[in-house]
């Protein structure tokens, strides 16, 4: 498996921790352990180009995923293809932001914007309820035994 982490700001964060949850995910979701992703953590100024360029929506984001093979999630019996999962951006200083809006530390807000930002990349998305209540449920689901692991 090649999951690169790469800090591009200021922001002191352990890019091996981020590295270890990616891999938790793709255990827990099947994915063959030779896909690729990139984790790049970015300043609001290049993630508002990000934003805008993409999404066509102004300003700053918290996280932006971009992917390659549409890979989707496997089974025990038949985990997914090898390839390219894709990209996932995120802006630390927006996750600051909304850790503290939602009573937790950063850490754990940006823990959790990799972790949606990777089921982004694998097809799960929130524009529906139905939609939402499952991508949530999942990241949930996904953080919090990959954090209980860890202690």
């Amino acid at each position: 498996m090649s999951i690169e982490v790469n800090n591009e700001t200021t922001h002191q964060l352990d890019e091996a921790e981020f590295a270890e949850l990616a891999r938790y995910v793709f255990d827990a979701m099947h994915i063959h352990p030779l896909t690729e992703l990139s984790v790049v953590f970015v300043d609001p100024d290049t993630i508002s180009e990000l934003h805008e360029q993409w999404m066509d929506i102004p300003g700053p984001t918290d996280v932006l995923s971009f992917p390659m093979d549409e890979l989707r999630p496997g089974t025990t019996e038949r985990p997914t293809e090898q390839g390219i999962l894709g990209d996932i951006v995120i802006c630390p200083e927006v996750a600051v932001d909304q850790a503290a809006q939602a009573g937790h530390s950063p850490i754990e807000e940006m823990l959790l914007l990799a972790t949606h930002g990777i089921l982004h990349l694998l097809g799960y998305d929130h524009a529906e309820p139905e939609e939402e209540r499952e991508m949530f449920s999942l990241q949930r689901h996904l953080l919090l035994t990959f954090l209980a692991g860890r202690q």
